[in-house]
């Protein structure tokens, strides 16, 4: 719960605020107000909402054991991902905010325009001046997204096999996609004056898929702190409420969150999780995807307090879905996500990788290249193979058009799932991942340093009874060769999956050897229906 903040401290942190605004209400403040003190400037500008607050933390409290799941780690651990997000396999990630205004380096240039150095500093001096009289916070009146249409989006994601949808609700910027009582600075009240999350849930709902949420709220503590080492106006105490406390972020690298010593109130604590609970209550998304720094020590005992409620809200349902990355809960509270990368091998508990359809950026940058549709249907192919999910992430322009190169790559994705998806969707790993000389870099940020598959590389589901084998490129010579197929595993038939015709084939201590037409089945990968005499063939590695 949120503790009163005595009125005395609270007006010594804004007097001091209002000492350095008396000079100049954008002049430098990181050697002049301590972390306290910026963090109560931000408390003071959102002090409105405290009633607000207090009563969706008194909603959380008050549901404390109401369901399977208590606030603590071990009662956690217990969790299970729901059949069905397993069986679901694809999503879609929508990374789309104000950042799509100025449309250059990445998501993050909300940050990096005041970081002096970078090219985004340069980009916006040069282009819309000093950060003194046009900060981040004047883009907002230009995000208009006059032609944003929920339905003709939600349409195009299920066109491409998507099965869930998870917008960003909010990035590290601070501003609000959804209808938030515990902010001006929403889509709502500003910019586009629309709820686009709640538009995006009635839609994509409607079009037969999960409905999800993506926070990344927690950053936002220190993510405007390089505008207090100049003259901005992320300085200005009338700013606070959107740039948040600005704390100097006190990390030499963002993977080590144990020696990240960048400072987090109680306050701010509280108003993540109300704003969390929020989200919940409101839009009852079916997953909610939470970026690193949730993971700091200092969120450890209100993140349990938050999952608990979620989970046992989701108990009442057919189950509910947290993503998150390696080391920010205690194994298995929730469901672990590969940002940008692969695993070595099948893992036993379901698990996701994201990444983006553009080869630079999250969000919508201009002059973007994308991802050709085999290199996704090859990563979602090996993925699938090793008990995984791939969510794919698009960024929309400022005006909600989706860039019709995104579009054509992901209706292509959705051609290859319509006609292979039975080796797909609803499917489980088998003995082993795959096979072939292709060797798969792991790790997060690593998906695009795997090179080409070939012809001899194959991977490996099962579902309705089947073995299915998924060969990733044609072999010049039309045969193959899968040596996982041992002369145990007697083989009565094999069938090409996008069009039900036989594949003839032969069996020997080799392997399974298929004769196979002289020109492609389909395009990007081959997948090959197998049916074995004997349903062991099918059992899975212990």
């Amino acid at each position: 719960m949120m503790k009163p903040v005595a009125h005395g401290a609270l007006a010594a942190g804004w007097l001091l605020c209002a000492s350095a605004w008396a000079q100049s209400p954008t002049a430098p403040t990181a050697d002049t107000l301590s972390p306290a003190a910026q963090d109560q400037a931000w408390q003071q500008a959102s002090a409105k909402f405290a009633p607000q607050r207090k009563a969706i933390l008194d909603r959380v409290a008050k549901a404390a054991g109401e369901g399977p799941f208590r606030s603590d780690w071990a009662s956690l651990q217990t969790y299970r991902s729901p059949a069905w997000y397993d069986d679901a396999k694809f999503g879609i990630f929508i990374h789309w905010g104000v950042y799509s205004v100025p449309a250059f380096g990445s998501e993050w240039y909300s940050r990096n325009m005041y970081q002096q150095g970078t090219k985004e500093f340069a980009h916006h001096v040069a282009t819309y001046g000093p950060q003194s009289t046009f900060g981040y916070k004047d883009f907002v009146p230009m995000f208009k997204a006059e032609h944003f249409d929920p339905k003709a989006w939600a349409q195009l994601f299920h066109e491409a096999g998507a099965r869930y949808v998870v917008p960003v609700a909010e990035h590290h910027d601070g501003f609000a996609m959804y209808d938030s009582a515990l902010s001006d600075w929403t889509a709502v009240k500003k910019g586009p004056k629309r709820d686009v999350i709640g538009e995006l849930e009635h839609a994509v709902r409607g079009e037969g898929m999960r409905f999800g949420v993506s926070s990344h709220r927690a950053e936002h503590d220190w993510f405007f702190d390089g505008g207090r080492a100049f003259d901005s106006d992320v300085n200005d105490p009338r700013n606070a409420e959107l740039y948040g406390p600005a704390v100097a972020h006190l990390s030499k690298e963002d993977e080590n969150l144990a020696q990240d010593w960048t400072y987090v109130s109680q306050a701010w604590l509280d108003d993540w999780l109300a704003r969390t609970a929020e989200l919940a209550d409101r839009y009852h998304p079916d997953l909610i995807y939470f970026d690193w720094w949730i993971g700091h020590p200092s969120f450890r005992t209100t993140l349990p307090t938050l999952l608990s409620y979620y989970y046992n809200e989701g108990a009442k349902r057919d189950g509910v879905v947290v993503n998150y990355k390696l080391g920010d809960f205690a194994d298995g509270a929730g469901t672990l996500d590969i940002e940008r990368g692969q695993l070595k091998g099948i893992h036993a508990a379901h698990w996701q990788t994201d990444t983006s359809i553009s080869n630079d950026s999250w969000g919508y940058i201009e002059h973007d290249t994308y991802k050709s549709p085999t290199f996704i249907i090859h990563l979602l192919v090996d993925v699938v193979s090793k008990n995984g999910n791939l969510m794919l992430n698009v960024g929309p322009r400022a005006d909600g058009t989706i860039p019709d190169g995104a579009q054509d790559t992901l209706r292509s994705i959705g051609r290859w799932l319509k006609a292979n998806g039975e080796a797909i969707y609803g499917s489980k790993p088998w003995r082993t991942f795959g096979e072939g000389p292709t060797d798969v870099v792991s790790g997060t940020f690593q998906d695009t340093k795997t090179k080409p598959y070939t012809a001899d590389d194959f991977r490996f589901t099962t579902g309705h009874g089947k073995l299915y084998a998924i060969e990733l490129d044609w072999p010049g010579n039309a045969q193959a060769t899968i040596h996982a197929i041992k002369p145990e595993d007697k083989v009565i038939r094999v069938e090409s999956v996008a069009d039900n015709r036989t594949i003839p084939f032969s069996q020997d201590a080799g392997g399974l050897h298929l004769r196979l037409p002289p020109r492609p089945i389909g395009s990007d990968a081959y997948a090959y229906r197998i049916t074995f005499s004997t349903p062991n063939s099918l059992k899975a590695a212990p």
